[in-house]
C-alpha cells in the first residue's frame, strides 16, 4: 500500500494531538487540494467489536486488527486516521479507541466521551458499531455514551448536521425492518431524556442528526455474505456529500487545507472542557488559515522573479506596459485561478500565459471555502500589503515620467524658440504636449487593483514646466536688457538706430502672438485696438525705463569710456607712458568719446527725429576754453536751457544744464588720470638718464677734490676711521643704548652717564689682558665658566680661518656686554691696528 494510504495516529492514548504526523498525512494524500470536496468518516463502538476490521474491508485501509487467536484485548489506542481507497470524493476515516475497555477500567471514561464528542464535531458520517443482540438493552448499544454525548452537544450553538449510521453486526434471523424501529425509538428516548437549553427544548433530533441503519452478517461465520454486504455499503459512500448522499445536507464544513488546524483546535477545546462554539471555531480557523495563505502569497510575491525584474527595470527608467505587467503579477497571486483560454488569460501579456498554468494556487483559490467575511477581510489586507510593496516602484516610475517629459518640454521649447516662434505660444504648445504624454504614461502605469492618484506628480510637473518657462522668460528678458545695455554702453552714432530695430522686432512678435490670442475672444474692434495700443505703449515704456536707468549712470559710463580710450592704445593694449605719447591729444580724443556718449544718453530717440544735441555739446564743451566752461550760465549760452531744440520734454533724459554740470564734474574726476600720465612720462625720462646732471658732476669735482687727495696720499686715515667705527659699535652694543632710551630721553642719558665710564674701562682692561696673554678674570660672578669662553673663542677662530676677511658687521656683531663674559674679537683687531700704526710712524 502506498504511503498516501497508510494510517497515522491522530491522537495517542494519552490524548496528545500528533500535529506533525497529520501535516505529513495531508501532504502525502494531497488533502489540502480538495477544498470542500472531501468527507470525514469515523467509527465508534465497544472494544473488540470489529471496528477496524469493518473499516479495512469497507474502505481498504490498513488499521491494525485484533488477532482472535491471541485473545480479546485492546487493539486501537487513541484515534487513528487513514485515507479511503477508490472512493470519490476524497474520504478520510478515523478509527476511535473502543469503549468499555478493560484497559481503561470502569471509572476512566473521560477519554471515551472526549473522543466521541471529537468525532461528532469533525465527522460528516459517524458509524456506530453495535451487536445485534444488544438492541433493546438499556446498558448496551452505547446508550450511556450517546446520552452523555448528546448532553455535551447541547453546548454547541449551531452544530454541524452529522449522519449517524448504526451498523448492526452479526445480524440474526430477525428482519432489519423490525430492528430499525426499535433502534430509532431508543435513540429518540435518549434525545428526549437529555436536558436541553430553553432555546433548544423544542428542537427535533433531525435538526442535529440524520439516522441511518444497516446490518451486516457475521464476519467469522458468514464471511462471503459479509463481504457482499460491505461492498453494497461501500457504494453508499460514493458521492456521499452530493445531494441525496449520506452527508448531502451537512453544514459548517471546514476547507480541507484547514483540517489539521481545525482538528487540533477542536481537540484542545474538548480536552480543556470548554464550550465548543462551532461557528466561532469556524471563523477562527478561517482567520488563521486565510492569514497563513495571505502571508504565503505575499512572500511569494516578494521573491517573484518577474516582479524583481520589473522593479529593477523601473530603477533605470520608464517601463512600457508597466500597469499590465504589474497587474498580471498581482492577479497571479490573488485572483481566481486562470485557465488557458479564459478571457483573463487572453488579455494578459503573451509572456505570462505559460507561467500562469505553472503558478501555485491563488489566494482566492485556496481560501474560497473559508468563511466569506474572513476571506474577504484577509484578501483586502493582502491587497493592501501587496500594493504597499509595489507602490514605491510605481512612484519611482512616475518620477521617471516627470523627468522625461520635463526634459521633453525643455527640448521642444528650445527648438521652438530657435525656429523663431512666439514665446507664449511655444510655452503653451510644448506644455500641453508634455502634460498630455505624461497623462498617457500614467494611464499605462495604472493597475486595476488600485486607484492610485498621480495628480501630485502631475501638479509638480506642471509647476516645473512653469518654473522653467519663467526662467527662460527671465533669461530672454535679461538677454534683451543686456542687448539694450550693450547698445547704451557702446553709445555710438548707430545706438538709437539699433535700439529702434530691436524694439520694432520684439514688439512685432509680441503683437502678433497677442493678436492671435485675442482672436479667440471675439472682441469688437474698439476693444481689440485698445488692447493692442496698450501693448505698444507697454513695449515703449520698457525701453524708456531702461534708457532712464542708464541715464542715471551716465557719469560712470563716461568715465569708463574715457578710461578705455585714454589708458588703452588702438590695439586695446594697456598704454605705457614712455614720454613719446601726446598726452594732450589722447586726452582730447578720450573726452570727445565721453562727450559723444553723453549726447546719446541725453534724449530718447525712438521716433527717428533728428536733433543737434551732439553738435551743440561738442561746440560748447570741447571747443570752448576752460574759463568759459566755469562761467555762470547766461542767456546766450546754448546749455543754459532746460530743454533741447527739436526734442520734447517727455523724451529728454538729461537737460542741457545737467549736461554742463556733468561735464564739469567729469573733467574734474578724470584730471587725476591725466596728471598721473604726465608724471609717469617724467618719471620714465628721469629713470632712463644714467649720469647725474652736469652741474652736480662739476660741484662734486670742485668741492671734494682736496679731501679725495688727502685720503689717497695717507690710507691710514681710512684705517683709523674704521677702528673708530668698530669702537663706537662695540660701545653701542655693550651699553644697549636702544633699550636705555625706551623709558624716556632723560632717564636714558642718566643711565648712559653712569654706565659709560665703567664700560670703557672694562673694554680697555680686557684689551690689556689680551695683549699680555693673561686670561681675564670676570668681575661678575654670573659670567659663564672658562670652558664655555674657550669653546666660543675656538669656534670664532675657526670661523675666521674659513673667512679671513670679515666685514664690519660681522666684526661688530662679535662684541658683547662685559656682563655676559663674552670676549670681543673686534678689540683685538683694534690693538693690532694701533701697533701697526705706531711701527709705521
Amino acid at each position: 500500500m502506498g504511503e498516501e494510504f497508510r494510517s497515522v495516529q491522530l491522537i495517542d492514548g494519552d490524548g496528545e494531538f500528533n500535529f506533525p504526523g497529520v501535516e505529513h498525512f495531508m501532504k502525502a494524500t494531497r488533502l489540502a487540494e480538495c477544498g470542500l470536496s472531501y468527507a470525514v468518516v469515523s467509527i465508534m463502538g465497544p472494544q473488540s467489536s470489529g471496528k477496524s476490521t469493518l473499516l479495512n474491508h469497507l474502505f481498504q485501509t490498513d488499521f491494525r486488527e485484533m488477532d482472535a487467536f491471541r485473545g480479546r484485548s485492546q487493539t486501537t489506542k487513541g484515534i487513528w486516521l487513514a485515507k479511503c481507497v477508490g472512493i470519490d470524493p476524497c474520504t478520510v476515516v478515523m478509527d476511535l479507541e473502543g469503549t468499555d475497555g478493560r484497559e481503561r477500567g470502569e471509572d476512566d471514561t473521560a477519554f471515551e466521551k472526549q473522543s466521541a464528542l471529537f468525532a461528532l464535531a469533525i465527522s460528516d458520517i459517524v458509524l456506530i458499531n453495535m451487536w445485534c443482540h444488544d438492541i433493546g438493552r438499556e446498558q448496551a448499544a452505547n446508550k450511556p455514551l450517546l446520552k452523555t454525548v448528546f448532553q455535551v452537544m447541547m453546548r454547541l450553538f449551531s452544530p454541524r448536521k452529522t449522519t449517524l449510521l448504526f451498523v448492526i453486526r452479526d445480524k440474526t434471523k430477525t428482519p432489519l425492518e423490525h430492528l430499525e424501529p426499535v433502534l430509532r425509538e431508543d435513540i429518540q428516548k435518549i434525545w428526549d431524556s437529555v436536558s436541553r437549553p430553553d432555546a433548544q427544548k423544542d428542537t427535533a433530533l433531525s435538526e442535529f442528526f440524520n439516522l441511518e441503519v444497516t446490518a451486516l452478517s457475521s464476519y467469522e461465520e458468514k464471511e462471503e455474505q459479509f463481504e457482499n454486504q460491505v461492498a453494497e455499503l461501500r457504494q453508499r459512500f460514493a458521492h456521499s456529500i452530493a445531494p441525496g448522499g449520506l452527508a448531502g445536507d451537512r453544514r459548517g464544513v471546514v476547507p480541507a487545507s484547514g483540517f489539521s488546524f481545525s482538528a487540533q483546535q477542536i481537540w484542545k477545546v474538548i480536552r480543556e472542557n470548554k464550550d465548543l462554539d462551532l461557528p466561532a471555531h469556524k471563523v477562527m480557523v478561517a482567520t488563521v488559515r486565510c492569514e497563513e495563505i495571505a502571508n504565503e502569497k505575499l512572500s511569494h510575491l516578494t521573491s517573484d522573479e518577474r516582479w524583481l525584474e520589473l522593479e529593477e527595470a523601473v530603477q533605470s527608467g520608464p517601463v512600457s506596459g508597466f500597469g499590465k505587467k504589474l497587474g498580471s503579477i498581482l492577479d497571479a497571486y490573488m485572483s481566481e485561478c486562470i485557465k488557458e483560454g479564459s478571457s483573463m488569460t487572453n488579455k494578459a501579456p503573451s509572456e505570462f500565459k505559460e507561467i500562469f498554468n505553472s503558478m501555485p494556487p491563488r489566494y482566492d483559490t485556496e481560501a474560497i471555502y473559508f468563511d466569506e467575511g474572513v476571506r474577504t477581510a484577509k484578501r483586502k489586507q493582502l491587497e493592501s500589503k501587496a500594493l504597499h510593496l509595489v507602490h514605491p516602484t510605481y512612484q519611482a516610475l512616475l518620477g521617471h515620467l516627470r523627468t522625461k517629459f520635463l526634459e521633453k518640454f525643455k527640448n521642444d521649447m528650445e527648438d521652438a524658440l530657435k525656429s523663431r516662434k512666439g514665446f507664449a505660444s511655444s510655452v503653451r504648445e510644448c506644455s500641453q504636449t508634455s502634460i498630455l504624454e505624461f497623462d498617457q504614461g500614467c494611464a499605462d502605469a495604472a493597475i486595476s487593483q488600485a486607484d492610485w492618484d498621480a495628480s501630485r506628480v502631475r501638479e509638480k510637473l506642471s509647476r516645473d514646466i512653469d518654473a522653467h518657462a519663467h526662467s527662460v522668460q527671465n533669461a530672454k528678458m535679461s538677454e534683451l536688457i543686456r542687448r539694450y545695455e550693450c547698445l547704451f554702453e557702446a553709445a555710438g552714432k548707430d545706438t538709437w538706430a539699433s535700439i529702434r530695430n530691436l524694439h520694432k522686432h520684439e514688439a512685432e512678435n509680441a503683437l502678433s502672438e497677442f493678436s492671435s490670442s485675442l482672436s479667440g475672444f471675439e472682441l469688437d474692434k474698439v476693444a481689440f485696438d485698445e488692447k493692442i495700443t496698450n501693448l505698444k505703449e507697454f513695449a515703449r515704456s520698457v525701453v524708456e525705463k531702461k534708457a532712464r536707468e542708464e541715464a542715471g549712470k551716465v557719469l560712470i559710463r563716461m568715465k569708463d569710456r574715457f578710461s578705455a580710450v585714454f589708458s588703452q592704445d588702438k590695439d586695446s593694449m594697456p598704454r605705457v607712458w614712455t614720454g613719446k605719447e601726446d598726452v594732450r591729444k589722447i586726452t582730447k580724443n578720450a573726452r570727445a568719446e565721453a562727450l559723444k556718449l553723453l549726447s546719446v544718453m541725453a534724449a530718447i530717440r525712438l521716433d527717428e527725429n533728428l536733433d543737434k544735441i551732439e553738435s551743440t555739446l561738442l561746440s560748447t564743451l570741447m571747443d570752448a576754453p576752460i574759463a568759459q566752461e566755469r562761467k555762470p550760465v547766461t542767456s546766450t549760452d546754448p546749455l543754459a536751457s532746460s530743454t533741447w531744440e527739436e526734442v520734447s520734454p517727455s523724451n529728454t533724459l538729461i537737460t542741457p544744464v545737467q549736461c554742463k554740470s556733468l561735464w564739469r564734474q567729469f573733467k574734474t574726476e578724470t584730471e587725476y588720470s591725466v596728471t598721473q600720465a604726465i608724471s609717469a612720462q617724467e618719471a620714465h625720462r628721469r629713470g632712463n638718464s644714467v649720469l647725474p646732471p652736469p652741474w652736480a658732476i662739476l660741484a662734486i669735482a670742485i668741492l671734494g677734490f682736496n679731501e679725495l687727495m688727502v685720503l689717497l696720499r695717507n690710507p691710514l686715515y681710512l684705517l683709523v676711521i674704521f677702528v673708530v667705527f668698530l669702537l663706537f659699535k662695540a660701545l653701542w652694543v655693550q651699553l644697549d643704548v636702544s633699550s636705555l632710551f625706551q623709558n624716556g630721553i632723560l632717564s636714558g642719558f642718566l643711565s648712559l652717564s653712569t654706565r659709560f665710564l665703567p664700560t670703557v674701562m672694562d673694554i680697555l682692561r680686557r684689551l690689556a689682558d689680551e695683549g699680555q696673554g693673561q686670561p681675564h678674570v670676570p668681575q661678575n660672578p654670573q659670567h659663564p665658566p672658562l670652558d664655555a669662553l674657550s669653546f666660543r673663542r675656538d669656534s670664532q677662530r675657526q670661523a675666521q680661518l674659513s673667512n679671513p676677511v670679515p666685514d664690519a658687521s660681522s666684526s661688530s656683531s662679535t662684541l658683547s656686554s662685559p656682563r655676559s663674559g663674552v670676549e670681543c674679537p673686534a678689540t683685538s683687531h683694534m690693538v693690532d691696528a694701533d701697533t701697526e700704526a705706531s711701527s709705521t710712524a
